[in-house]
């Protein structure tokens, strides 16, 4: 076996056996540290790169890296492309045959590998580990390490076991580096991770979450018509490569065979366009179709993969255009993961996350599941004693069904409840200590809570990316809106309807506004907008509309999240402590734009309405048509473009004028300390520079100008369109 030095070139063995000509983002950095020896975590989005910074290292280093993973179809992704380099590479899980398992093992007995992945679960089995430490190895990498933690969103009780195999992993002396990588952790997980895993002074790796380029959606609509709105909006082959994730295997395999035999519709207009080529992807299957449907998902064969969202796709494909959440998922750990798969070739994506409140008696059944009666847990522990007993005895002679039992007892072992015996077969426990039930009430409520934020997410009225940014931590760059969510762009949303909002809505509005502006001007005008002078909680300006006139909370939320859009208030979370409790509010207050919007002005402003007739919402009313018109024209994009909707072509001169109008919105928006689609969107700067409008009436017939806009800007942009 070829061996490197730590003295090697990382950049030149990049180039050499990877075939890069450099690293991404923070890369280097990572791959340094892990030659350097170091223990280390590194969180780092969803298709930036994090195997390469243990696989680089790893050839660097010499030797064999042990992987662990808990995803099949990742495991065999990452060992096809290993071996593809010409690297030495084998894999030992569930779904090979024990021929292959064995041969690994000798493999790596006798010092041919340089890559074992292995499944957490093989652990468990006896003898294992101590073979693994017969050789020393070049590194320890912990793939999806947010498994480990019993905060993160995808606990997987064999990976809470690793930390007590790692010191034997690690030899003696020098002890090799592990490194922990995920791709969702919040800072509570990260934690968690150093700690169970036992690192030693690691250096963290905690690099951005966002993703600019995708665009997200989330609409509220009825369990039964997501499977016909999923169709439609997939009908669009601009729209394929597609991942849809379900809430169950049932629910998976109903979509894929609605996908796959009824024919798809062109855009809405009823002919036929052939079938969409679609598959089912879960835990369920046998490991040679799961397989097969990766290969060939992999290979454009297939178009469109239906995942259960417990089960996960470990899927490494660059140019997935949609991910569509047939139900909620479970924590925004794992949202986050899902919708980080489209979009890895940096081109515009579309998620949309469908909801209604179906979902969370779903999820309260799950959590019921998997969460069991204390008393459960109880029952077995007092079956329990010093001595080891066969898990298959005690089952036996408990009161529990079988599927109670397991799970109690996988409870119970996570919280220390019940020692298990590795040294033999059939598999037995003992009794551990007794503080268990204290951080098993502990944990059930985190993972109801998780949920909650869930919940949350979907009624809040700020940017789709902003908000998961904030999740994981990253208060800073939180405070930048993405630009391409139906938050913050709601004319280039597909699905979601919008419609002009009436005067009645618009005087309320005025009222937002002022209360917001009064509290603006009790306090001194501070030099710094981001300093927290001029807050007020939402609920507080509800109550305040209430005091003239009663409106519903749909409708105030409407509202909130018309006046975000416009660009004339921001919103954050924030929260308190009063008895002992947290208490989670929203606070608001004005922008710039927001303060120089004068009392009396006109607004201009777009209220969530449901959704597109295209997709199987309801027939637009007359002063919802022009919404309707754009998306519908938006979902016909020519062959090979994105699924957004594309500016019309504009000829030589037309895109000079819109470049010059770029140019001065640019500077607007920094003058004005707002995202430059508050100014103009791409769309209506195309449709101005195509028009040329050449007097107030002419601009107001653009789309996306509207009379405030006309008002403020109006001037300006005349003077552009006429050459000046």
């Amino acid at each position: 076996m070829t061996t490197h030095s730590n003295a090697n070139d990382l950049a030149a063995l990049l180039r050499s056996v990877f075939g890069f000509s450099s690293f991404r983002a923070n890369q280097r950095e990572v791959c340094e540290a892990a030659m350097a020896g170091r223990d280390l975590l590194l969180v780092m989005p969803t298709g930036a790169g994090k195997s390469l910074c243990y696989q680089l290292p790893a050839v660097a280093r010499g030797g064999t890296a042990l992987v662990v993973s808990p995803l099949i179809a990742l495991m065999e992704d990452q060992a096809a492309k290993l071996g593809a380099l010409g690297l030495r590479v084998a894999r030992i899980h569930s779904g090979l045959e024990r021929t292959v398992a064995r041969q690994a093992c000798a493999d790596y007995l006798n010092g041919s590998l340089q890559f074992l992945f292995i499944a957490p679960e093989r652990l468990r089995v006896s003898g294992f580990p101590e073979m693994l430490a017969k050789r020393r190895l070049a590194l320890v990498a912990i793939d999806e390490a947010h498994c480990i933690s019993q905060w993160g969103h995808d606990f997987r009780p064999d990976y809470r076991m690793l930390g007590q195999h790692l010191p034997a992993l690690r030899g003696e002396g020098q002890p090799v580096p592990v490194l922990a990588m995920t791709a969702t952790a919040t800072p509570d997980v990260q934690a968690d991770i150093v700690a169970q895993l036992g690192m030693v002074k690691p250096a963290l790796f905690i690099h951005g979450f966002r993703r600019d380029n995708l665009a997200i959606e989330v609409v509220e609509l009825p369990v039964p018509e997501r499977a016909g709105v999923i169709a439609n909006l997939l009908a669009v082959p601009q729209r394929r490569p597609a991942i849809v994730y379900a809430t169950s295997r049932k629910q998976a395999e109903r979509l894929a065979e609605e996908l796959s035999l009824t024919s798809s519709r062109s855009g809405g207009s009823g002919r036929l366009a052939g079938r969409i080529a679609a598959a089912a992807y879960h835990a369920g299957l046998d490991a040679e179709t799961r397989e097969q449907v990766q290969t060939a998902f992999q290979a454009g064969e297939l178009e469109v993969v239906v995942a259960t969202i417990a089960f996960g796709m470990g899927i490494d494909k660059a140019d997935i255009r949609t991910v569509i959440h047939a139900g909620l998922p479970a924590t925004l750990e794992g949202y986050y993961q899902e919708i980080g798969r489209a979009g890895r070739d940096g081109a515009l994506s579309r998620t949309f996350l469908m909801h209604s409140y179906a979902d969370q008696r779903t999820h309260d059944f799950f959590l019921n599941r998997d969460y069991p009666p204390t008393e459960h847990l109880a029952q077995v522990f007092r079956a329990l004693g010093q001595e080891p007993r066969a898990v298959e005895e005690l089952r036996a002679a408990s009161r529990l069904s079988e599927e109670e039992f397991d799970k109690a007892l996988e409870k119970l072992e996570i919280h220390g409840g019940a020692r298990r015996d590795f040294g033999g077969s059939p598999r037995r426990v003992a009794a551990g200590a007794t503080g268990w039930k204290k951080t098993y009430a502990v944990q059930a409520q985190y993972r109801a809570e998780q949920f909650a934020r869930v919940l949350r997410y979907t009624e809040l009225n700020e940017c789709r990316m902003s908000a998961l940014v904030r999740h994981f931590g990253d208060v800073e760059d939180a405070k930048q809106p993405c630009g391409v969510c139906d938050v913050c762009d709601a004319e280039g949303a597909v699905l979601r309807l919008f419609r002009r909002a009436s005067e009645q809505e618009r005087a309320i509005a005025r009222r937002i506004l002022e209360d917001l502006r009064g509290v603006v001007y009790k306090e001194e005008a501070p030099t710094d907008r981001s300093s927290s002078v001029g807050w007020k909680a939402t609920g507080t300006l509800q109550r305040n509309l209430d005091l003239v006139g009663r409106i519903s909370r749909d409708e105030y939320e409407g509202l909130l999240g018309a006046l975000l859009q416009a660009g004339l208030i921001e919103i954050e979370g924030a929260e308190f402590e009063k008895d002992g409790e947290l208490i989670r509010f929203r606070k608001a207050r004005l922008t710039e734009a927001g303060l120089e919007t004068h009392r009396g002005a006109p607004l201009d402003l777009l209220i969530s309405d449901g959704i597109v007739e295209e997709f199987g919402g309801r027939a637009a009313a007359p002063a919802r048509k022009a919404s309707a018109a754009r998306k519908t024209v938006a979902s016909k994009a020519p062959a090979g473009k994105s699924a957004a909707a594309e500016p019309a072509r504009l000829t030589a001169a037309a895109e000079a004028l819109a470049g010059r109008i770029r140019e001065w919105r640019a500077a607007e928006a920094k003058r004005l300390r707002v995202p430059a689609y508050v100014v103009l969107h791409d769309r209506t700067i195309a449709a101005l520079a195509a028009a040329r409008p050449r007097n107030p009436k002419e601009l107001l017939e653009i789309d996306g100008v509207g009379a405030a806009k006309v008002e403020r800007f109006g001037e300006q942009i005349l003077r552009l369109c006429a050459g000046e």
